[in-house]
C-alpha cells in the first residue's frame, strides 16, 4: 500500500508539471501517447488505493467562485496552545510521561470532514467555536485527499502553510489588502486559503499537514491509545505527515538535542515553523486534563526566541506622564504578532531613541518579547538621525518648555548615561489628570465610575484641584446630574463608589499617594514593617528611618521616600486627606506551615503563575514564611518562572538562583 501511494504521488506531480509545460508554456516536454500512458497508471492506483488527492489531473480541472464565505460550526472546538518558552517547563509539563514533540508549522489551522470516504467540508478554525467554510479551495491545496478508503466519518486538524521558498518567491509579485508586499508566509497562506476565487488560491502553492484525528478511527484508539498511531494511519489515507519525536523519559540535554534535530528537518524540509509542540500520546490520559477556554491542557507549545519583523516607523508620539517624564511611544505600520495585531511600542527613552537612530519613515524591527511586549529591536535605516529635529521642544500638552535630563546608572559594572525629557509644569494638564486616573485606580482608591474622561471633564470644570475634592463631589452634585451620561442614578453609583472608597488598607493609601516606586510589593512589606498604621510610618520619615535595612529595598527607593514627603504640597495632601479614610487593619496572622521548604527564604516571581495574581502569588509566599522579592540578586533563593517569562529568568541562571517551575512549586508546599 506504501509503495502504491509513493507511486502515485510520483505521478500526480509529474503529469501536473507535464500539464503546466502544455498548457502554460506551450513546450511539452513528453509525447501525448507518454502522457496517456501515466495518466491511465494514475487511474488505476486511484482505484486501487482508494485515495484520490485534491491535485490529482484525473480530477476535472475547476476552480469555483463563491461570493462569500459560510459560517462553520466545530462540533469539538478547535482550540489554541499553551505556550512557554522554558525547557523546565516542558521537562515539567513532560513528566515521565510518553509525549510526541512535532514541528509547529506556521500556517492557519484547518479542519477537514469526511463522510462515506468523501471530502465533505473544509474550514477555517475562526474562534475555536465557529470558523469559516473554504470548502471550494480544497482541490486548490496540495496534501488534502478529496477521496479516501475509510467511509466512516472522519475529521482531521492540521496546518495550511506555504513552504519558506515558495513564499519568497510569491512575495516578490503579490501585495495584501494594504498594497504592501505580505510579511510573513502564515499570513499569505491564510489570505490564500479564504480566497473566494480557488484559482487565486491555487497559484499559492499552499499546501496541508494534519497534526489531530478529532474524530473517527475508534478501532485504532481502542488497539493502541495512541494518537501517533491514528495519525500514522492518515499516511494510507493520502496524507503526509508532520514532523515528531515520540519519548518517555527527558532531561535538558536530551531536549536540546530534540529541538536541534527537529529545527534542522524543518529546515531540510523547507518548512515554516515558529516553535515545537509537546502533546500526551495517550488518548485516555489526554481527556483526563481538561481545557481552557483558550486551550486543551494536554498541549504545550515551544516558542523559539522572538520573532522580527519588519514594518515602518509613522511617528513617535510624545506624552506626559504623572511625574513629568514625557514618554515616547512608537506608532508604526500594523504587523500581526502570534495571532495580535500591534502597531505601538514604547521607545522607552532618548538614549534608546538615540541608539537605534529612529527616525520617521525608518524600516524597523518589531517582536513581542517573551510573546507579550510589543518592541522596537532594530533600525534597518540607520544614518539620518537628528536629536533637534526629533525631539519636541514644547511639551505637546501645555506647551512648556521641554528639558532633557541625563542620570547615570552603574549596569552590569558599567556606568551608563540615560536620556529622558521632562516637562517640569507644575500644572500641565495631563501629569495632573494622570495622577488623578492613579489615584482612583484598581490598586489604589478603587473608585468605580471615575473614568479618565469623566475626570478630564470634572477637572476642566475646576472641581477637582486635588485628591481630596472627590471626597467634596457632592457640592457640585446639582452639576454633574445635568451632565451628558449623567443623571441620578448615575450620580448616586458614582457617590457610593467614592463612598465605599473611604474604608481602605494602608497599602492601598500609599499607592494613591503615588510616592515613586512605590507599588504592591513595596507598600506590603511597608505595611507588615509598621503594623498597617500610617502614624508609626509618619513617625519613622520623621525621625530619618533607614529603610534600606527592609528586604528589596534599596538606596533609591529610601530616597524617594524621604524625598517625597520633604515636598509641603505632598505633607499638606497626606495630612488632609487622612482623616477623610478609614484605615481597615488587615488580618497579619499567617498559617505558615513550618516544614515546609521555604520558610526564611527569598522567592521572586516571573511571568503568569496561574490560578493567581501577582498579588496572590506574593500572598501565597509570604503565608509560607517566605519573603516574595520583586527582582533577582543574589540574596535570592529561589524564582518561580511562570508562563512568559521575563528577563529575570536570566539573571536568575547567570546568578545560579534555582529556577522553579509553577507545578515544581505547588508540589514542594503540598499542592
Amino acid at each position: 500500500m506504501k509503495e502504491r501511494l509513493i507511486r502515485q504521488r510520483e505521478l500526480t506531480a509529474r503529469l501536473n508539471t507535464y500539464r503546466d509545460e502544455y498548457y502554460n508554456q506551450n513546450a511539452p516536454s513528453v509525447s501525448d501517447a507518454v502522457y496517456d500512458r501515466l495518466f491511465d497508471e494514475l487511474t488505476e492506483l486511484e482505484e486501487e488505493t482508494g485515495v484520490v488527492m485534491s491535485n490529482s489531473p484525473t480530477q476535472t480541472v475547476g476552480y469555483p467562485v463563491v461570493s462569500r464565505l459560510p459560517q462553520a460550526k466545530h462540533d469539538i472546538p478547535l482550540l489554541s496552545l499553551d505556550k512557554t518558552k522554558l525547557i523546565s517547563e516542558l521537562l515539567a509539563f513532560q513528566d515521565g510521561r510518553t509525549v510526541d514533540f512535532s514541528l509547529k508549522l506556521d500556517g492557519l489551522t484547518t479542519e477537514i470532514i469526511y463522510e462515506g470516504g468523501l471530502l465533505q467540508r473544509l474550514s477555517t478554525r475562526g474562534d475555536g467555536d465557529i470558523g469559516e467554510d473554504i470548502t471550494h479551495n480544497a482541490e486548490a491545496i496540495e496534501g488534502i485527499p478529496v477521496q479516501i478508503p475509510y467511509k466512516e466519518r472522519l475529521v482531521v486538524a492540521g496546518e495550511s502553510f506555504i513552504h519558506c521558498n515558495d513564499f519568497e518567491r510569491l512575495r516578490q509579485k503579490l501585495v495584501d489588502s494594504t498594497g504592501k508586499p505580505y510579511r510573513n508566509s502564515r499570513n499569505l497562506a491564510a489570505g490564500s486559503v479564504r480566497a473566494y476565487n480557488s484559482a487565486v488560491c491555487a497559484k499559492r502553492c499552499v499546501h496541508f499537514l494534519p497534526f489531530a484525528v478529532i474524530e473517527g478511527l475508534p478501532e485504532i484508539e481502542a488497539e493502541t491509545d495512541s494518537k501517533r498511531m491514528k495519525l500514522a494511519k492518515l499516511t494510507e489515507f493520502g496524507f503526509g505527515r508532520v514532523r515528531s519525536i515520540q519519548f518517555a523519559t527527558a532531561n535538558n540535554d536530551m531536549m536540546d538535542l530534540h529541538i536541534k534535530v527537529l529545527r534542522d528537518k524543518a529546515a531540510e524540509e523547507d518548512l515554516p515553523i515558529d516553535g515545537l509542540v509537546m502533546t500526551y500520546d495517550s488518548i485516555s490520559y489526554s481527556r483526563t486534563c481538561g481545557r481552557t477556554g483558550h486551550h486543551f491542557k494536554d498541549g504545550l507549545a515551544f516558542k523559539f526566541e522572538d520573532e522580527l519583523f519588519e514594518t515602518r516607523l509613522d511617528h513617535i508620539e510624545w506624552t506626559p506622564t504623572r511625574s513629568g517624564e514625557i514618554s515616547p511611544v512608537a506608532v508604526f505600520d500594523t504587523v500581526e504578532i502570534d495571532g495580535c495585531e500591534v502597531s505601538r511600542a514604547t521607545l522607552h527613552n532618548l538614549s534608546f531613541i538615540e541608539g537605534l537612530e529612529l527616525m520617521p519613515g525608518n524600516r524597523i524591527l518589531v517582536s513581542k518579547r517573551n510573546m507579550i511586549i510589543p518592541q522596537v529591536e532594530e533600525n534597518l535605516d540607520r544614518g539620518d538621525f537628528s536629536m533637534e529635529v526629533l525631539v519636541p521642544s514644547l511639551c505637546p500638552c501645555c506647551g512648556y518648555q521641554t528639558m532633557i535630563h541625563t542620570t547615570q546608572k552603574r549596569t552590569d559594572g558599567e556606568q551608563k548615561l540615560t536620556k529622558t525629557l521632562f516637562c517640569h509644569n507644575p500644572n500641565c494638564a495631563s501629569q495632573n489628570l494622570r495622577k488623578f486616573v492613579h489615584f482612583v485606580g484598581k490598586k489604589a482608591m478603587d473608585i468605580d465610575g471615575l473614568s479618565e474622561a469623566t475626570l478630564e471633564q470634572f477637572i476642566a470644570r475646576g472641581w477637582l484641584q486635588d485628591f481630596t475634592d472627590i471626597y467634596r463631589l457632592d457640592n457640585h452634585r446639582d452639576e454633574i446630574i445635568r451632565m451628558d451620561g449623567f443623571g441620578e442614578r448615575s450620580w448616586q453609583r458614582l457617590w457610593d463608589a467614592i463612598q465605599k472608597s473611604r474604608n481602605t488598607t494602608f497599602e492601598r493609601y500609599l499607592i494613591a499617594m503615588d510616592i515613586p516606586m512605590i507599588g504592591n510589593t513595596a507598600s506590603a512589606a511597608l505595611g507588615r514593617c509598621f503594623d498597617q498604621s500610617l502614624r508609626a510610618f509618619e513617625v519613622a520619615v520623621d525621625s530619618g528611618y533607614d529603610f534600606t535595612q527592609l528586604p528589596d529595598f534599596g538606596e533609591t527607593l529610601h530616597n524617594n521616600i524621604h524625598e517625597w514627603f520633604s515636598v509641603e504640597e505632598n505633607r499638606i495632601l497626606w495630612e488632609e486627606l487622612k482623616p477623610m479614610v478609614n484605615i481597615e487593619k488587615k488580618e497579619t496572622a499567617m498559617s505558615v506551615v513550618q516544614d515546609n521548604p521555604f520558610v526564611g527564604k527569598t522567592l521572586v516571581v516571573t511571568g503568569k503563575v496561574e490560578p493567581y495574581t501577582r498579588d496572590g502569588i506574593n500572598a501565597k509566599i509570604y503565608s509560607l514564611g517566605a519573603k516574595a522579592g520583586s527582582s533577582v540578586s543574589k540574596n535570592t533563593d529561589y524564582l518561580i518562572c511562570g508562563e512568559n517569562a521575563g528577563s529575570k529568568l536570566a539573571k536568575a541562571q547567570a546568578l545560579g538562583v534555582a529556577v522553579l517551575s509553577p507545578a515544581e512549586f505547588f508540589r514542594m508546599i503540598g499542592e
